[in-house]
């Protein structure tokens, strides 16, 4: 069943924490805070027709990223960063400086550097729920989440995503969850909720 904590296990932590040059505790707490965000910004590209559309064309072009785990060498980090521009556009540097600085934060350089190495696993993820686990589902997938205001199914599975956030997802989604559960409730708290806040209240008009 698609989950935080289900998307979260099958990150290689210990290659993020290695490429990065910290250790696997620092990699796990940025993770933890770095993909609810991404989620959260996908979400909100989903409310709008054509970001709906767009999103789903990247998802059929990532799907097999998962096949046989993740690599973290074998990420595009360029198309990586390319993701994390049309996710988040003019507020991507909002975003990594308020992630970088929240309480118990890793800092927005880090940050910075793990936004691109995880939005083509996220996308993966998603494109692989999306789809059945399999490419050959994903016309049928295509056909049941048609590029509508608030996105069919790719946006209740990203909103599923985000709900598991709310309860902690199993403890997957840290101190976070609680901002998302506030967020989602329509009274976002701090400064996390405050970015995605804006990005799902921009998504919406």
């Amino acid at each position: 069943m698609a989950s935080l904590e289900d998307l979260m296990s099958q990150i290689p932590i210990s290659q993020i924490a290695a490429q990065l040059g910290v250790d696997e505790q620092t990699a796990t707490n940025a993770v933890k805070t770095v993909v609810p965000t991404l989620v959260g910004g996908l979400q909100a590209n989903t409310q709008d027709p054509k970001g709906a559309e767009s999103l789903e064309s990247a998802l059929n072009q990532h799907g097999d990223l998962l096949d046989g785990g993740v690599d973290i060498d074998k990420v595009d980090v360029a198309d990586g960063n390319k993701i994390v521009s049309n996710i988040f556009g003019s507020t991507q540097n909002q975003v990594v400086s308020t992630l970088g600085g929240a309480p118990g934060g890793v800092g927005g350089d880090l940050i910075k550097q793990l936004l691109p190495i995880l939005a083509p696993i996220v996308l993966a993820y998603v494109a692989k729920q999306l789809t059945g686990g399999g490419s050959a589902a994903a016309p049928q997938a295509q056909a049941q989440a048609p590029a509508a205001t608030g996105g069919g199914a790719l946006g209740d599975l990203l909103g599923g995503l985000l709900k598991g956030a709310t309860s902690g997802g199993g403890g997957a989604a840290g101190g976070l969850g609680g901002v998302l559960g506030g967020l989602l409730g329509g009274n976002a708290g701090g400064a996390i909720g405050d970015v995605l806040g804006g990005l799902l209240g921009a998504g919406k008009r």
